[in-house]
């Protein structure tokens, strides 16, 4: 005869008795990766104070906790937008071709550091990281040849970049133009998402409030005459992985999309003009329901602030559409083909948490940009996925797990603490400029890497498991000295066969609109840009009237 318990204080009361699990990880049963504590087993009982209509709902209806498409994936995949730059543009060009032909859907553009830092491939600067962790990009010829023989009147492009993230713009519609296609067609997004480089990535240029006034500059020159642009992606990505828990990443991100948002009305534009164009990014770890419960959360709490908070009538507004990449801090150097499996679980979680697209990493970032073969095995894995595990048949399938809405419930009840104490700094800028953000993740990166120190938490092959290994087979992508030169050899030429005259005379009309609040400095950017400016041109003519931020010691 089978022993059944007569209720669930029973079950708990025989569950506690019984003995937990010993050996590798058994330190961490009870808790996610961001410390959340977990219960052994949920129940109804978890779920008490779930109203289905206002918490839940359906896929495509407020408050989009289940889904921003009533049909799913049903309709539609996501893209399949696998992030790739290295080395000169001419060599990019080739590996977006490969993954185009491969049935990758949509582009996404890797920059060198010294693009992101706003610097030219011959600058002192720039020494010895040219095409290095992304291609170089110096002026408009190199991004004619990045997209040369790629029609960007069909592809999607995501451009990562957050600085020069209007100057990237102002090239990648330029060089469309010369394509002859018109800016109004272009679809896509670019990475301009500033707060979250003074909170965790660090590639910075202008302080924050002048550099807020380009982004409103750029979401309202986007929102008037490009309506198929994504006009800025908010990235939590970053935020993650420089420590922080899931719910740090949420309510981070999100803290900082909402700051964009009053930016703009502040400046006088109509919420439901620019809010159905804004977008998110997220990371997707390794604890696969967390991830989940993220997602969901993030949705439900994005739709009722922008409803209830900014006023937001039309449903577009509500709904936060967002990519994800599959978690670069939780691949390992040690046997690095366990990174395939990690990306598949992280690929599935974003799938089931409703991600409009993806990236999949691939098993070789962790000791260099990805070869050709591993960039290939990355996006098969999305592939398989889509086709053949049927997880995208149905809509939100765990909807309504017991689990799965606790745990979002409480991700959220987490967010909505971290946005009062942000509040009481007095926004974003101000608890930037405080150091909060970047103390409460440099806790929680400390926390973490102390569980694995102690062994309460497993990485397979780091702290259990382990082997003695070679990694000399492992094929890498090596990106040679004479690739600097000869990029750094290319910008000159620009710089030597332009009009001279006229790239200065740009350049002085920048600095204008610079000092002139009233004036967008997007056209100007797009002028220079087609005068063959270079991007550390028009950084240091934009450096003169906003300065060069520096970040004030907080430890």
């Amino acid at each position: 005869m089978i022993e059944r318990a007569p209720n669930e204080e029973a079950w708990k009361q025989a569950s506690r008795a019984g003995a937990l699990r010993k050996g590798p990880g058994s330190g961490a049963v009870d808790r996610t990766i961001s410390d959340v504590a977990l219960e052994p087993l949920y129940s109804p009982k978890d779920l008490s104070g779930l109203d289905y209509d206002r918490d839940l709902g359906y896929p495509g209806f407020y408050p989009y906790t289940r889904g921003l498409h009533s049909n799913g994936y049903r309709g539609r995949l996501w893209t399949m937008r696998q992030f790739a730059g290295f080395g000169t543009a001419r060599q990019t060009n080739e590996r977006y071709k490969f993954l185009l032909a491969q049935g990758q859907t949509g582009l996404s553009v890797a920059f060198d550091m010294p693009t992101l830092m706003g610097y030219d491939s011959d600058a002192p600067q720039a020494r010895g990281e040219v095409g290095r962790c992304g291609v170089a990009i110096d002026s408009l010829a190199d991004m004619e040849t990045l997209f040369e023989e790629i029609d960007l009147g069909t592809v999607t492009t995501s451009m990562t970049i957050n600085g020069p993230a209007a100057i990237a713009l102002a090239q990648y519609v330029a060089a469309a133009e010369r394509q002859g296609v018109s800016r109004s067609v272009l679809g896509g997004t670019v990475q301009a998402d500033i707060l979250k480089e003074y909170i965790a990535q660090k590639e910075w240029i202008f302080p924050p409030r002048p550099h807020m006034r380009l982004i409103v500059d750029m979401i309202r020159f986007c929102t008037d005459e490009m309506p198929r642009w994504n006009t800025i992606s908010v990235s939590g990505y970053h935020i993650r992985e420089a420590g922080s828990t899931a719910a740090q990443e949420l309510a981070f991100t999100l803290a900082d999309g909402f700051a964009y948002v009053e930016a703009c009305i502040a400046a006088g534009m109509d919420v439901d003009a620019f809010a159905p164009r804004l977008s998110f990014f997220f990371n997707s770890h390794i604890d696969f329901f967390e991830e989940i419960a993220k997602f969901r959360a993030a949705r439900r709490i994005y739709a009722r602030h922008m409803r209830d908070r900014y006023g937001a009538k039309d449903p577009r507004s509500l709904q936060l559409r967002f990519h994800t990449q599959t978690a670069g801090c939780s691949a390992t150097a040690q046997q690095p083909e366990n990174n395939i499996v990690r990306v598949a679980y992280e690929a599935m979680a974003a799938v089931l948490g409703g991600t409009q697209s993806l990236h999949t990493n691939s098993m070789d970032e962790v000791h260099a940009l990805p070869t050709e073969k591993s960039a290939e095995i990355a996006l098969r894995t999305q592939q398989v996925l889509a086709y053949e595990t049927n997880v995208a048949n149905v809509t939100d399938p765990l909807g309504g797990s017991y689990f799965v809405e606790a745990l979002t419930d409480e991700m959220e009840r987490e967010a909505e603490s971290y946005f009062a104490q942000i509040a009481e700094y007095g926004g974003v800028v101000e608890a930037i400029e405080a150091g909060f953000f970047q103390k409460e993740i440099a806790e929680a990166s400390y926390r973490y890497q102390r569980s694995i120190e102690k062994k309460e938490r497993v990485i397979v092959g780091v702290n259990a498991f382990e082997k003695e290994e070679d990694h000399a087979d492992i094929e890498l992508l090596r990106i040679t000295d004479e690739t600097e030169r000869e990029q750094a050899a290319a910008v000159r030429r620009v710089r030597e066969s332009r009009d001279v005259n006229a790239a200065r005379a740009t350049l002085e009309r920048l600095q204008r609109a610079c000092r002139d609040p009233k004036d967008n400095v997007m056209p100007h950017l797009i002028a220079c840009v087609n005068a063959y400016c270079t991007e550390g041109e028009i950084v240091d003519a934009m450096v003169e009237v906003y300065g060069r931020y520096v970040e004030r010691s907080v430890f």
